[in-house]
């Protein structure tokens, strides 16, 4: 069974549960517009609307805050969610962000790498679903090597503006093969 709260640790990058107190942190980080400028919820870097995030990530109990192993400092955050158990079993990994000082591959790298390790332990398949129009989050993905598949699915965002999202995957032996494998 795959402990959706693990902590995991990196060379770079440290991940927790996320806990109540971790709010002034990672709104700090959350309240920067050009994070989401081009993700669906555009307008999450608002503290109404990045609270809902919040409380919904420590509902949801698969959320982990992200932290700088070097400063020790909050950069970011990361879930896994929807655990399915046929076929093998998957998770979808997501409502990945980090602060923009953090940007350019290392982190996310990592955070993925450690993220889908423990993943892929339990389950035959991570599943990453992204908003169609969403370029930088799409190529943050190809880098890691998840894959595009035909599965699509319409979100519907605060406000009720339907998204179209697409579905990214990594099995096992993508893992084992792909850029992220040590």
């Amino acid at each position: 069974m795959l402990g959706r709260q693990p902590v995991l640790e990196g060379e770079h990058v440290r991940l927790r549960p996320l806990r109540p107190d971790d709010w002034d942190a990672l709104f700090a980080v959350a309240s920067d517009p050009l994070i989401w400028e081009q993700h669906p919820a555009h307008d999450r870097w608002r503290e109404p609307v990045f609270r809902a995030f919040f409380e919904d990530a420590l509902a949801n109990k698969g959320a982990l805050v992200a932290i700088d192993a070097e400063t020790g400092r909050v950069i970011g955050s990361s879930r896994f969610q929807g655990l399915e158990e046929e076929n093998g079993g998957s998770v979808e990994i997501g409502w990945t962000f980090l602060a923009r000082s953090h940007w350019g591959g290392r982190y996310n790298h990592e955070m993925k790498r450690l993220m889908l390790a423990h993943a892929l332990a339990s389950v035959a398949e991570v599943r990453f679903l992204v908003g169609e129009t969403n370029t930088r989050s799409r190529r943050a993905l190809e880098k890691i090597g998840a894959r595009l598949t035909d599965r699509r699915e319409e979100r519907i965002m605060a406000g009720g503006e339907v998204i179209p999202h697409l579905t990214y995957a990594i099995t096992r032996k993508d893992f084992a093969e792909g850029p992220l494998a040590r």
